[in-house]
C-alpha cells in the first residue's frame, strides 16, 4: 500500500507515492535524485544524512518521509545561491580545507549551518560539541572546526 507524501524541498514543492516505510533519506535520494545527502551508517550515528527540516537539523536516515508531510526540507543541494555562489559555510569548508574524501561534508555543513543559526557566537568547544554527532574519518576535525568558525563569521555570526 502506497501513501502520498508532499513537502517543499529546496524551495520546490514535491509530491510522490511512496511505501509508508520509506525513510526521508531514501525519498530524497531515490525519488528526488538529491544524492548529496549521504547514507553512512543507517543508524543516525555518523551524521552524513543530515538535512534541515523546518529550521532544525535532522538525521534523515532514521526518520520516515511521511513524518514530514508539508515540511520545508533543505538539503546540501539547496544551500548555494541560484547562480551557483556557494553558501558561506560551503565556501569556508573549501577555503579552510575542511574536507578530504568529502563523504561527511554535506552532513557537516548542514549541521554547522543549523548550529550557527542557533548559536552564532559559538566557541571552538561549542562547535566541537555540536559536531559530535557527525563523524569524519579523514580530517581529524581541526580544519572542519576552523571552517565552521570562518563560515560562522561570514554568515554574520562569531
Amino acid at each position: 500500500m502506497a501513501i502520498n507524501v508532499s513537502m517543499t524541498v529546496n524551495g520546490n514543492p514535491v509530491s510522490a507515492e511512496i511505501d509508508p516505510r520509506t525513510l526521508l533519506v531514501q525519498f530524497l535520494r531515490e525519488n528526488l535524485s538529491l544524492t548529496g545527502t549521504h547514507v553512512g551508517c543507517d543508524t543516525s550515528q555518523c551524521g552524513a544524512c543530515t538535512v534541515i527540516v523546518n529550521g532544525n537539523a535532522v538525521k534523515s536516515c532514521s526518520a520516515l518521509a511521511a513524518q514530514f508531510q508539508g515540511a520545508q526540507v533543505t538539503t546540501i543541494e539547496g544551500v548555494a545561491a541560484a547562480d551557483g555562489t556557494l553558501h558561506p559555510m560551503q565556501a569556508a569548508f573549501k577555503e579552510c580545507h575542511g574536507l578530504q574524501c568529502g563523504f561527511c561534508t554535506p552532513g557537516m555543513i548542514m549541521c554547522a549551518i543549523d548550529m550557527v543559526q542557533r548559536h552564532p557566537d559559538a566557541s571552538e568547544h561549542d562547535i566541537r560539541e555540536h559536531l559530535g554527532g557527525n563523524m569524519c574519518r579523514c580530517t581529524g576535525y581541526h580544519n572542519i572546526v576552523k571552517a565552521v568558525q570562518v563560515g560562522a563569521a561570514n554568515m554574520g555570526g562569531a
